[in-house]
């Protein structure tokens, strides 16, 4: 945890206005969510400050490990389209991972890279260091920060501060960049002049930055309660997970290293250390305790999330759903297409009118706009190496269906394979290609024997070599190039296991057929709205997913049925996308 050698302190510029079009634009953005007042709750000096310990934005240096991490860097992309005041305060990690795979005479193997990344390559300004206390040690952070219209990036980091989810998620060195992030990241934002006037904490890894504002206000003369009570009512908890069994428990032992020795109110400290149970506390606990606004991401998650006050009441969560900056990861076509039919306004939120705008959108219309999208795949395939270190071009009359999402057992890759002559036969029936991509957790033995499996499957079977391919290291480039270039994108979690997902997304608003399973934010719409997979059993859900995409595949080839999936996913789906429409109803909820 030594200081990383300081470069001189940056002379701070002033916060520079990013307009949309100008002034009576940035009004109408207001007027749009009905919240006028806003710019004065709001201010470049008291800004929506949203804290993550993982940020997915590689065109700004740091790269996350999936869908928190890419939802981070669209809310500040959309604050920055809105000339919202917006502070994003995450870690930036010194180093990286990437995976990669090859094959040899015992079948495929995967190893992992690490890579260092220099910060000073992607434009940040060093501003000054913050020290913490951790492990009877100081810990010299350097705060830098990257200024983007109306938005700010500020970070903490030092050379020993790891990468993205290293080491155990109960160990020391997760809490000490955890702890880093929040009373670091504290002491940044002073550094950089701001005051919060919301804070937002996306998962329980931010706990110590609604914590850290509650030891300030305790220590400089704030009575206990009143400090609680404010904290309270400016903090704003997002859970991204249904799954809480799967949450870290820290000792007291380690708050003692890690914890408390950076508290200064002694009332601060024992409100803490009287929410351990048995010597050992879980953060989404205290987290609900510290923050009064409390967010799922869609509404399905609001509705089923099973989480429970320290008294043993049930939690309640408001309902805002994810959504996506869709200029990033649309199509350019697409997006001028869109705008031009008058389906999207200059904010990306679909027009008054936009259901019948998207009747006049033809099949001619549709496999142009894919044909484009094709060719931007295959650009970005020509260096993106598949299990065989072979090089991809899929073709302009192939049908192309893909799978691009974290390798978890719940999002169950494996399911297309359960019976390799069902895929075999809508593969060459269809001249289809079968791109699978994504990441397995380092670590995660099981998940990485069944992707080895599967590669095997593929290896042994001509026809599926030929169709079939793995592409590594997943990162944003791909998921984005996939979303636009695929015609089927299959999405098959376990039902009331994914919070959200945003993957899909990408996909309709690209003019994909979406193949999933009902959960997530795509329940948020009826499941008639896409190719919807059911069953009480995996059994019935394997049967049903071939039905789908023998089904998807036929639409591709008869125009009627295209159009009429394509619309029904624009007209279901595109207000439940809106990245726009996100931040709105954040805001809305907040003030």
């Amino acid at each position: 945890m030594e200081k990383q050698v300081g470069q001189p302190k940056s002379v701070k510029k002033p916060l520079v206005s990013h307009p949309l079009d100008n002034i009576e634009d940035v009004e109408e953005f207001y007027a749009a969510i009905n919240r006028h007042h806003l710019t004065h709750a709001i201010t470049a000096e008291r800004p929506y400050t949203y804290w993550t310990i993982e940020l997915y934005d590689k065109q700004n240096g740091i790269r996350g490990g999936g869908g928190l991490g890419v939802l981070a860097a669209d809310t500040r992309r959309v604050a920055e389209q809105g000339n919202v005041p917006f502070v994003l305060i995450t870690p930036f990690y010194p180093s990286e991972q990437h995976q990669h795979y090859e094959q040899s005479e015992n079948g495929f193997k995967n190893y992992t890279t690490h890579e260092p990344v220099d910060y000073t390559k992607y434009g940040y300004q060093f501003i000054d260091t913050v020290n913490i206390r951790c492990n009877g040690q100081i810990a010299t952070l350097d705060v830098i920060e990257k200024q983007l219209g109306s938005t700010r990036i500020i970070c903490v980091t030092e050379p020993g501060f790891g990468e993205l989810y290293s080491g155990d998620s109960g160990g020391d060195h997760r809490l000490y960049q955890e702890v880093a992030l929040g009373f670091g990241g504290y002491q940044a934002l002073k550094l950089a002049g701001l005051k919060p006037a919301i804070m937002q904490l996306n998962e329980v890894a931010t706990f110590f930055a609604a914590l850290a504002r509650l030891d300030e206000l305790a220590s400089n003369g704030m009575d206990f309660y009143e400090a609680v009570v404010y904290t309270r009512k400016h903090t704003l908890y997002t859970n991204h997970t249904l799954v809480q069994a799967a949450e870290a428990e820290f000792s007291y032992a380690q708050f003692e290293r890690f914890v408390f020795p950076n508290l200064k109110s002694p009332a601060v400290k024992k409100w803490l250390s009287d929410k351990f149970e048995y010597g050992h506390i879980r953060l989404s606990a205290v987290t609900i305790e510290i923050a009064e606004l409390r967010s799922g991401v869609s509404k399905l998650h609001a509705r089923v999330a099973n989480y429970h006050d320290l008294a043993g009441n049930k939690v309640k969560f408001k309902a805002v759903t994810n959504g996506i900056d869709i200029p990033t990861w649309c199509s350019p076509e697409i997006v001028k297409f869109l705008r031009e039919k008058d389906i999207l306004d200059k904010f990306y939120l679909p027009t008054t009118d936009y259901t019948e705008k998207i009747e006049t959108i033809t099949a001619k219309d549709i496999l142009a706009l894919k044909k484009r999208g094709r060719a931007e795949l295959n650009s970005v395939l020509a260096h993106r190496p598949d299990q065989y270190g072979k090089f991809l071009e899929i073709p302009d009359n192939a049908l192309l269906f893909q799978f691009k999402r974290r390798f978890v057992d719940y999002k169950r890759p494996w399911l297309p394979f359960s019976q390799p002559e069902r895929l075999k036969q809508i593969l060459e029936k269809h001249n289809a290609h079968y791109i699978l991509c994504g990441r397995v957790h380092e670590g995660d033995n099981r998940m990485a024997a069944r992707l080895h499996r599967i590669l095997d499957l593929v290896d042994h079977d001509e026809i599926l070599k030929k169709r079939v391919h793995y592409l590594p290291d997943y990162d944003e480039e791909l998921g984005r190039a996939l979303s636009i270039g695929a015609n089927i994108s299959i999405n098959n979690p376990i039902v009331g296991l994914e919070a959200c997902g945003t993957s899909w997304m990408k996909d309709i608003v690209n003019m994909g057929i979406l193949v999933s399973t009902h959960d997530g934010g795509i329940a948020d719409a009826s499941s008639d709205s896409y190719l919807s997979i059911t069953g009480n059993t995996e059994a019935e859900e394997i049967e049903s997913l071939y039905i789908r995409m023998e089904e998807a595949a036929n639409a591709w080839e008869h125009e009627f049925d295209l159009e009429f999936i394509i619309k029904k996913e624009l007209v279901a789906f595109l207000p439940v996308i809106s990245g726009t429409r996100m931040l709105k109803d954040y805001l809305e909820y907040l003030f």
